[in-house]
């Protein structure tokens, strides 16, 4: 997939990692940082046919202050992935609480990818880092990546380590069972679940 990415960070097709029923696809599942930084002139090549969907994940205050250059396209998705007002602290260490109290929006997330036509789909928040690297992780958990991997990745973004995400996958497996179970219990349905599968592997 022939994408421009001037000016963003964090940037990387997730195509290739081992899963389940064979690797991740390359193009199908793309990450990144927000795309109001993207250089002008990479702008059409998102509009060239290969994207199908630009997932944004963040607060409705950060897209009025940094507006993505896809908003008016029928491939955005604005989908808020954290409550306006968090009830939490968020550790250092770990994601846990993401999953615990942002579940409903998590599953909305996760099923504007599921509902994509077809075609790659790219999802990003402000830095690419966490509110991406959680749906991320759940996307490939559920295709059958390993813990390891999929926190290799998620340190292959600027100014992480691998262990919260460890410990977050750690979490997601001992309270809810499985990904699959997560995103059942989030609002996802087993239809939803097996078009992800089918889209990102096999």
């Amino acid at each position: 997939m022939n994408l421009d990415w001037t000016g963003c960070r964090n940037a990387r097709d997730l195509g290739g990692l081992p899963a389940g029923d064979g690797p991740i696809r390359a193009g199908a599942l793309l990450r990144s940082d927000g795309h109001h930084r993207l250089a002008a002139t990479a702008v059409p090549t998102f509009r060239a046919g290969a994207v199908s969907r630009i997932v944004d994940l963040r607060w409705a205050w950060e897209c009025e202050h940094k507006p993505s250059p896809f908003a008016g396209d029928d491939l955005y998705r604005h989908v808020p992935m954290l409550d306006d007002v968090l009830d939490y602290v968020p550790p250092p260490d770990s994601y846990a609480p993401m999953l615990d109290h942002c579940a409903l929006r998590i599953g909305a997330a996760v099923r504007a990818v599921a509902e994509a036509p077809p075609g790659g789909v790219v999802v990003h928040c402000h830095a690419g880092r966490d509110r991406t690297g959680v749906l991320v992780a759940l996307l490939l958990r559920l295709a059958g990546v390993d813990h390891e991997t999929i926190a290799g990745d998620y340190a292959r973004t600027d100014g992480c380590a691998p262990l919260p995400m460890l410990n977050t996958l750690a979490h997601l497996e001992s309270r809810y069972g499985s990904a699959e179970q997560y995103l059942t219990r989030a609002g996802l349905t087993t239809a939803a679940l097996r078009s992800l599968r089918g889209r990102l592997s096999g």
